[in-house]
């Protein structure tokens, strides 16, 4: 199980070093390289739209472009120190988030699932918050690409080891830039992850991949059922 808040001792980190890298708008996986997918699985609208796991809140003026009224919950008080001047904040844990039921009409969930350790239950709590035909936006590392299991130091040919199976928590990962050695990740299998979505009672509403020539991201729109 990952650690409380285990962002807070990277914030900084992650702020400067790997929001910030040069290559951070190109590189397949890294939030900053997400702005498209995000857009075309959210679309335009108006209202609150709730970003779960809102980090450091690098995803608010995107959000904002589209017409919506970006807010974010977090369970680390570093990530929002950087995020509070970028948007309305609350520190909580995504499984018991301080948001009336049926209030908002969107939320997303930007590579963090793997950070949650139960995301099922995370899945639960953005249905219950959601009003009735409200949009969810999930964009995640792929379950089927990337984790402990996949060496990925050859982007032309990435190598799956045994794993995938493996629900556990993690430090291995194939390089030392990124999060997964820093903090740790999960992993669910990708038949899992689905089911989560509909025992949570989202309709599942269409899918995307992102990253070449291997996915990295895998993304998917779903819905609350009027």
């Amino acid at each position: 199980m990952a650690p409380k808040a285990a962002y807070d001792r990277i914030a900084d980190w992650y702020e400067r070093d790997f929001l910030g890298a040069g290559d951070a708008e190109t590189s397949d996986g890294n939030p900053r390289a997400l702005g498209g997918l995000l857009a075309g699985l959210l679309g335009g609208g108006n209202g609150v739209c709730l970003e779960v796991g809102c980090g450091t809140g690098v995803h608010a003026d995107r959000v904002r472009g589209l017409g919506w009224t970006p807010v974010g919950v977090d369970l680390s008080a570093g990530m929002l120190g950087h995020a509070r001047g970028r948007l309305p904040v609350a520190q909580a844990d995504a499984v018991r988030m301080p948001v009336l039921g049926g209030a908002v009409p969107a939320a997303v969930a930007v590579m963090v699932h793997t950070d949650m350790p139960d995301y099922p239950a995370v899945l639960g709590e953005v249905a219950r918050v959601l009003r009735p035909g409200g949009v969810f936006v999930h964009i995640g590392v792929h379950p089927c690409f990337c984790g402990g299991f996949a060496d990925r130091s050859d982007p032309g040919a990435v190598v799956i080891g045994p794993g995938y199976l493996d629900g556990r928590w993690t430090t291995e990962s194939w390089t030392g830039h990124g999060l997964r050695d820093k903090v740790g990740a999960g992993h669910l299998p990708l038949p899992r992850l689905f089911q989560a979505f509909l025992d949570a009672g989202l309709v599942l509403e269409g899918f995307t991949e992102h990253g070449a020539p291997t996915p990295v991201v895998l993304g998917v729109r779903a819905r609350k059922p009027l």
